[in-house]
């Protein structure tokens, strides 16, 4: 407990104002001391791996960056006889053997971890930490999402409050998903410059959103609230992206999937059940309330990231801890990757490199941009499907708006169903293959949005058929429940697929995909409206399920051309390939 609270932002802000006198480092101890074959390295002796590999010094950094790289610490696996880096990994972490650090040609030191199971390797952490941090991840990200749905059922009040038309009350969501959109393109590739990591960027930000929640709730009038809301989603979208990345900092590829499940059902239940949260308090009290909702649910959470969030960005961890040791030992030599790829890149240029690497990556490697296109429009139409909600099961039903948003309820019913096929492919099919074949080409991380992609097809036309006085309520909501429970499982496979392309831009690659969906999400709620008042629900749903048809060959074309799309990848080309998992042929 006291290392997760020294990591987490309280940790560092005392270390900062105590001048470090508490939550100390290893290096910072008075009985610390360097393994030993750190210290042969620093007296000139000839070191020799005790795990085998024979002495390193004088290997260059890219030399250095591959020996991390078998042993794990990239995690880009690769079959051998069935076995896998994450078992190795494990077999590893329970001795604890010193890791021999290597040098460069010009005499650095490259800093890494010191043990086998040392404890500040994230892949090392306890269960339970891991299982802290992704929850918190988690938590945080459901909070923003449904602070974009949560004001939906607000709509009507501010139609009077402020004379406005429907289209006007409705900008307040879509604006707010705008903002969550474009935020990520900033912040997501600032969290993977090392010298200054995920927590920096998290906790600001969320700083900020609770902030602005405060004015938000009592807005004064029309123009001030769309820009409060725009605002929200800004500074709320960091971990909307980011949070699959700081996942990945965690957990092994073998474990990565189902980590990813927990995040994904965070996002993809956010807004679905915002308006349950307000639908019964709204009527009940005011158009603000659902507001002042967003404000108590998001301050716990920003005190729970100040108290117990951890950095997970190894780069940023490693980098801290080459400072301690040139503290400590007076010696410049010590110095981390990160330090030894910039160390002639000045920080404007590492500045602008990052926040064009989402885009960059996405417009040159067609794989990544048909992946962008293809979510943005299943998110599309995951938002404009929503819209139609009130005016189906109040019309025809007779619901008021609490009941409607129990109605929502069916996408958690949905998302707990995803959950279930989804594991229950990684449990019985995936996994048991990668044990026996080693690790299959990207693709087949898509296997099971196959015959998902049929799903939302499904769903959307059994809701458009039977959502009438003459049926029985239950029929399209079980229409609902076939949608969301298919595109649940299609995102979950897409999300898993994307940062397998280039691990190193996970959080990048993320923020590019949550522009390209928010981008067409927010247009889809403006347009939603005239949709259906001018074509009807059974048509307007109806065209809605025409376009998901553009799900199904669009999954089926990636499955089988993906390969041939990422090998046409311009940004490989330039030095910077995709670190895919190393195939064998398709069983």
């Amino acid at each position: 407990m006291a290392d997760l609270i020294r990591d987490a932002p309280l940790g560092q802000v005392v270390r900062w104002v105590t001048k470090n006198k508490y939550f100390k480092y290893p290096e910072e101890r008075e009985d610390f001391q360097l393994p030993e074959p750190w210290i042969q390295l620093l007296n000139g002796e000839s070191v020799t791996d005790h795990r085998g590999s024979g002495s390193n010094s004088g290997s260059d950094a890219s030399t250095a960056a591959e020996d991390k790289e078998t042993r794990g610490i990239l995690r880009t696996p690769s079959p051998s006889n069935g076995s896998t880096q994450d078992e190795e990994h494990e077999l590893e972490k329970t001795k604890s053997i010193p890791i021999v650090p290597q040098t460069t040609k010009d005499g650095a030191i490259l800093v890494d971890w010191y043990y086998t199971d040392d404890p500040d390797n994230p892949y090392n952490w306890t269960r339970n930490k891991r299982l802290t941090v992704n929850f918190i991840i988690c938590i945080y990200t459901f909070v923003v999402y449904t602070t974009s749905a949560i004001y939906t059922t607000s709509e009507g009040g501010i139609e009077n409050r402020f004379h406005v038309s429907e289209i006007k009350a409705t900008l307040g969501l879509s604006i707010y998903v705008l903002g969550y959109g474009m935020g990520p393109l900033i912040f997501s590739p600032l969290s993977e410059i090392p010298i200054i990591g995920r927590n920096p960027v998290y906790i600001v930000t969320m700083f900020l959103f609770v902030i602005i929640s405060i004015p938000t709730a009592f807005a004064p009038n029309y123009p001030g609230l769309m820009v409060l809301r725009f605002l929200q989603g800004f500074f709320g979208s960091p971990c909307l992206a980011s949070g699959g990345a700081s996942l990945g900092d965690m957990y092994t590829l073998m474990a990565l999937p189902y980590a990813m499940m927990s995040w994904v059902a965070a996002a993809y239940c956010g807004p679905a059940l915002g308006p349950l949260l307000s639908g019964f308090a709204v009527p009940a009290e005011s158009w603000r309330w659902s507001l002042f909702e967003s404000l108590w649910a998001s301050a716990p959470v920003f005190v729970a990231m100040f108290l117990f969030l951890p950095e997970t960005s190894s780069a940023n961890i490693l980098l801290r801890r080459a400072r301690r040791l040139r503290k400590l030992t007076g010696n410049a030599r010590f110095m981390s990757q990160s330090e030894i790829d910039q160390r002639n890149v000045h920080a404007k240029d590492i500045f602008l490199d990052a926040l064009i690497k989402p885009m960059e990556i996405t417009m040159k490697d067609p794989a990544v941009l048909f992946v962008q296109v293809y979510t943005a429009i299943i998110y599309g139409i995951y938002y404009s499907f929503f819209e139609v909600f009130p005016l189906v099961y109040p019309v025809f039903y007779g619901m008021n708006l609490g009941e409607v948003g129990l109605v929502f309820l069916c996408i958690l019913v949905s998302c707990i169903i995803g959950i279930v096929i989804y594991t229950a492919y990684l449990y019985f099919y995936m996994n048991p293959r990668i044990e026996k074949y080693g690790w299959p080409v990207q693709e087949d991380r898509l296997i099971p949005a196959l015959p998902a992609s049929v799903g939302p097809t499904i769903g959307l036309f059994l809701f458009a058929w039977t959502a009438r006085a003459s049926i029985h309520w239950i029929v399209p909501t079980i229409g609902i429940t076939i949608y969301g429970a298919t595109v649940f499982i299609v995102m979950q496979a897409i999300f898993v697929y994307i940062p397998l392309s280039y691990p190193r831009y996970a959080a990048s690659l993320f923020a590019a995909n949550d522009f390209f969906r928010s981008a067409l999400a927010c247009g889809s709620v403006l347009f939603a409206h005239p949709l259906f008042h001018n074509l009807g629900v059974g048509r307007g749903v109806s065209l809605l399920g025409g376009l998901s048809v553009i799900g199904i060959i669009g999954i089926w074309l990636l499955y089988f051309y993906g390969a041939r799309l990422r090998k046409l990848s311009k940004f490989a080309d330039h030095g910077e390939p995709a670190e895919e998992p190393v195939a064998e042929e398709k069983h």
